[in-house]
């Protein structure tokens, strides 16, 4: 069967005012193409264009409608990152894109998910789900290269998928930016499928099951994929943000608590990082 293959296009992408330290930021076009299991393969296949809905290009820092205490903590992170993108790990959940968002809005950042660059370059959710189970090698190579474009560019906050903890490959595209494990208890991220099956539909289970079996499935996707999430160079959980905030009920997290949880790990790795750059230098 034939691999998924893929090619891209630069063009400047139109961006809000900004002073000539910002990193410059191409947008990109990526074609992939798909085998197509019912097609017959003599029959030449076109390659899908992928666009980029998920890419938002939000406002300043100063203008932005974030509380002011993740205003605060968003404007003095965001010097010392330089440009370096972030990528959040974990299951998929609402929680973890609407921090992806969140942050990415707070740090005048553009946003992706891998995920859903693949999913529409195959057709949908559904048929991308279809490719795994028939080509896994040609997907995974497809999820590579997606990640490779991603990771060279700056400025991003990128959602990354499971396929992004399969490789050592993959591991160490990651290393390009910041990593943080964004870690969802099992019984919100089946919560969420139950109520968007559409949504997770590619996950690498049963969508269609009672909350009891998708609960069970997401268990086992959740120790497949752990030791790669860990490789993450800071861990955000929300079980043990909730104890400390005292929080009884997990639902009192607010998007405001994860945003704000989330940039004070970046500042501390920044803070690491400059120090360790320091002491590198000659006296």
């Amino acid at each position: 069967m034939a691999k998924a293959s893929m090619s891209h296009m630069n063009t400047h992408l139109p961006l809000p005012n900004r002073s000539s330290s910002f990193l410059q930021f191409k947008h990109f076009t990526p074609c992939l193409s798909f085998p197509n299991p019912n097609q017959n393969p003599n029959q030449n296949q076109k390659p899908l264009r992928l666009s980029t809905p998920n890419c938002t290009v939000p406002p300043s820092v100063a203008a932005s409608d974030s509380p002011l205490t993740v205003t605060r903590k968003a404007a003095d992170v965001y010097p010392e990152l330089k440009g370096t993108s972030i990528f959040l790990l974990g299951m998929k959940s609402s929680l973890k894109i609407s921090l992806g968002n969140r942050l990415a809005e707070a740090l005048r950042y553009y946003y992706f998910d891998s995920d859903s660059l693949v999913e529409e370059a195959a057709g949908g959710a559904s048929a991308a789900k279809s490719f795994r189970e028939s080509d896994e090698k040609g997907l995974s190579e497809c999820e590579t290269e997606v990640l490779k474009q991603l990771s060279s560019m700056g400025r991003l906050v990128v959602c990354v998928g499971n396929g992004a903890v399969q490789s050592s490959t993959n591991l160490a595209l990651l290393r390009h930016g910041i990593s943080l494990w964004i870690d969802v208890p099992l019984d919100i991220v089946a919560r969420d499928v139950i109520e968007d099956r559409n949504q997770y539909a590619s996950l690498e289970i049963s969508v269609s099951g009672s909350y009891p079996e998708v609960k069970d499935e997401l268990g086992v996707l959740y120790d497949k994929y752990r030791d790669g999430y860990a490789t993450a160079d800071a861990t955000i959980s929300v079980q043990k943000l909730a104890s400390r905030l005292g929080c009884d009920n997990l639902d009192e997290i607010t998007g405001e608590d994860m945003t704000l949880e989330a940039l004070k790990e970046i500042e501390k790795l920044t803070r690491v990082k400059k120090m360790m750059e320091d002491a590198a230098r000659p006296f």
